[in-house]
């Protein structure tokens, strides 16, 4: 299993070198961990940089994966991550969320570089 975290979805959507990259690292849908929160990423990033169309196909492959809503046991173990590894609110959900599902999570946001369980691959100067 694998939380493929908001980073990683954005690189892929916008095609760079990097997002080629993460795309061979995508788990097949029944193994792969959508947090809800990172669909409210996806959907506020969508609404700035696609088309409607576009969005709404997106948003749609989403709910193909294993779609995990933000539960209180969730958010009471990110609280504990957030305080613990200095992760901002959404961060700690979804790292919360792989380690609550024993998945791993897939990234290339730096905040994730030194957990455990995280696979992080860094954005280069095309990809900034």
């Amino acid at each position: 299993m694998r939380v493929v975290d908001s980073s990683a979805w954005i690189e892929w959507i916008r095609d760079s070198t990097l997002g080629q990259a993460l795309a061979q690292e995508f788990p097949p849908n029944h193994e792969w961990i959508v947090p809800t929160i990172v669909q409210y990423e996806l959907a506020r990033r969508l609404a700035r940089e696609v088309s409607d169309a576009e969005s709404l196909r997106l948003m749609a492959l989403t709910t193909e994966m294993v779609v995990v809503p933000l539960t209180t046991d969730i958010a009471t173990k990110a609280a504990g991550y957030a305080g613990a590894y200095k992760l901002a609110m959404a961060d700690a959900i979804i790292y919360a969320t792989a380690r609550d599902l024993e998945a791993d999570l897939l990234t290339c946001d730096a905040h994730f570089l030194q957990l455990p369980g995280v696979a992080y691959f860094p954005k280069g100067p095309a990809d900034a």
